[in-house]
């Protein structure tokens, strides 16, 4: 169940940050003079009475974007109307070259090509289905994914290039700056750039909600005391076990998340099949229960004190 019916919204805005100037070649198009480029662009809801202490920033994972968080494929609400409802100031962000915060030239100023995910990829890595079954579509028996949305999913895929970490991270560092005090709920590939980010403006970050995260910081190379007052909370779904690629992420994350306990930091680590709830793909977010997920993530709050 949604905690309430009803929103009293105070304010719907959005801006771009980051970025910087650039210059562009001679060309026949004559695109020549300044141009700005590698920002990110960030949509927020806020509520005219919040419960929560802090803005709740949703950030997406690796050729996404924020449309992650909105209208879930099958038409039902996502996370970003959950946690209005919860009582959350929500920001939505597309992270740099993704959605609206728009493409730069190459290898110019982006210094190599664009790829796309396939469809196969998504149904494999993101495990609607054993690997190797997408030609037959036989997805997970106790799958919560909508199988039958996975098409109008797909649609949300855009490129993404390999060479745009550093401004990536930078671009998160400006977006924690601008937002202030804030809890970071990141997903897959965003969750590495945000730890990053975060590390270098710890003292904005009240929290990390980390979705199947697909890597972390090192902590050999890493101050991770900076995070000993951040609490994080990660998630995992199902089937993890039967994707080489995901237990060796989940191994990675497992090791930062173990070296930020030795420095005192706070760690919980939901492992939803461990506690009863099956059948979740790497999209949890997208899943037919993922209210329920919410609910954990929502209570996991609660006792940290980031709500009022």
């Amino acid at each position: 169940m949604r905690p309430s019916n009803t929103l009293e919204i105070a304010e719907i805005g959005s801006f771009h940050v980051g970025g910087r100037r650039a210059g562009a070649p001679p060309h026949m198009v004559d695109p020549n003079g300044e141009l700005e480029v590698e920002q990110m662009y960030a949509q927020y809801v806020k509520l005219d009475r919040p419960k929560a202490r802090y803005p709740l920033l949703l950030v997406h994972g690796g050729g996404l974007t924020g449309v992650t968080y909105e209208t879930k494929p099958d038409g039902q609400p996502g996370w970003q109307s959950y946690f209005l409802h919860a009582g959350h100031d929500v920001y939505v962000s597309d992270a740099v070259e993704r959605g609206r915060a728009s493409w730069a030239r190459y290898p110019e100023i982006f210094k190599s090509e664009p790829f796309a995910r396939t469809k196969q990829e998504a149904w494999e890595l993101f495990r609607i289905g054993p690997p190797g079954n997408y030609p037959v579509r036989a997805a997970y028996p106790e799958t919560q994914f909508p199988v039958e949305a996975f098409d109008q999913f797909a649609k949300q895929a855009v490129p993404r290039w390999a060479t745009n970490d550093a401004a990536t991270i930078a671009a998160y560092e400006a977006y924690f700056r601008k937002v202030g005090p804030c809890v970071v709920l990141a997903h897959s590939q965003g969750g590495n750039l945000v730890l990053t980010a975060g590390l270098r403006v710890p003292e904005l970050i009240r929290g990390f909600v980390l979705v199947e995260i697909s890597g972390a910081p090192d902590p050999v190379m890493t101050n991770l005391a900076v995070f000993g007052n951040v609490p994080h909370l990660f998630v995992w779904g199902d089937y993890i076990d039967d994707s080489r690629s995901w237990i060796q992420m989940a191994d990675t994350v497992a090791r930062y998340g173990e070296a930020l306990r030795t420095v005192g930091g706070s760690v919980e680590w939901l492992d939803l099949p461990a506690v009863g709830i099956t059948g979740n793909s790497h999209m949890i977010m997208m899943d037919r229960n993922s209210d329920a997920v919410a609910g954990l993530i929502q209570d996991w709050m609660g006792r940290h004190g980031l709500m009022r």
